[in-house]
């Protein structure tokens, strides 16, 4: 490795730490349930995060979004038990680390959203999942410094136009450890549509019918899928794990009613 290379392996480093780094308070609003998680989730859902690092406040600013991040959920396809939050149950690419395995509780305290394909039938479900735990493993370039300097401005000076392919710029590697390549990559090999792009074309099928429009759909690039697409897919449903019975809402500890009651210190 010559002295350039060097040098380059250790700015990316450092730029890799510098932009994922959590914050020093990374709560978030409304903490998942990991339990009440792990009772609904299917193998291929999607789980999208919401991150606060450097990293992940720019990819929420440039998407208007509020997920940064999305894992995929793959059951017990990695030999663990997929009902415990510390199993190794989710894949995801990771800035720095590449494709891993992951256990739920790496994101206890954090909100969460499933996202399940619709209609998905178990044969392309398992293809899915084959297709994602096979490229655990794969590791990403860090050298190139401005692709990966770009993430140092949580809310890039561009245009709204420009901000999808804001995500996409780069040699692709950083790009690809960011964001949901992967997991588009592994509907895209089964053809399941996540947000493609649709023309109309006129077309008459018969000599006595009427002329009439068809939609016609095209699969994007995988690169330039970001964890909103998931979200906002007419092909995803949304799927909110139960609060578990019984909710009493008149039970919760309200921080005025805890003031209130607290005795006045003499």
């Amino acid at each position: 490795m010559t002295m350039y290379d060097n040098a380059l392996d250790r700015i990316g480093a450092w730029l890799t730490r510098r932009v994922s780094k959590p914050p020093m308070s990374d709560m978030s609003f409304v903490p998942a349930d990991l339990d009440s998680v792990l009772a609904v989730l299917r193998p291929a859902d999607v789980l999208l995060v919401e991150g606060h690092s450097m990293v992940a406040s720019a990819i929420k600013y440039l998407t208007q979004s509020t997920w940064s991040h999305a894992a995929m959920f793959v059951g017990d396809a990695l030999g663990a038990d997929p009902h415990h939050p510390d199993a190794l149950c989710l894949v995801e690419s990771n800035l720095g680390e590449g494709c891993v395995a992951a256990p739920l509780s790496k994101y206890d305290h954090a909100s969460l959203r499933i996202c399940r394909p619709a209609g998905l039938t178990d044969e392309d479900r398992a293809r899915v999942v084959a297709n994602i735990v096979g490229r655990i493993g794969i590791k990403y370039d860090t050298r190139n410094v401005i692709d990966l300097a770009r993430w140092l401005f949580p809310t890039p000076p561009v245009p709204e136009r420009w901000r999808r392919r804001m995500i996409q710029l780069g040699s692709g590697e950083p790009t690809r450890a960011i964001c949901s390549t992967l997991i588009a990559q592994a509907f895209e090999s089964v053809r399941y549509p996540i947000l493609p792009r649709v023309e109309r074309v006129m077309r008459q099928d018969c000599t006595d019918c009427p002329i009439t429009s068809a939609e016609i759909l095209h699969i994007r690039h995988y690169s330039l899928y970001t964890p909103r697409d998931f979200d906002v897919s007419p092909f995803f449903e949304i799927v909110k794990p139960g609060i578990g019975p019984p909710f009493d809402y008149r039970s919760l500890e309200w921080a005025d009613r805890a003031k209130a009651a607290a005795p006045e210190v003499v």
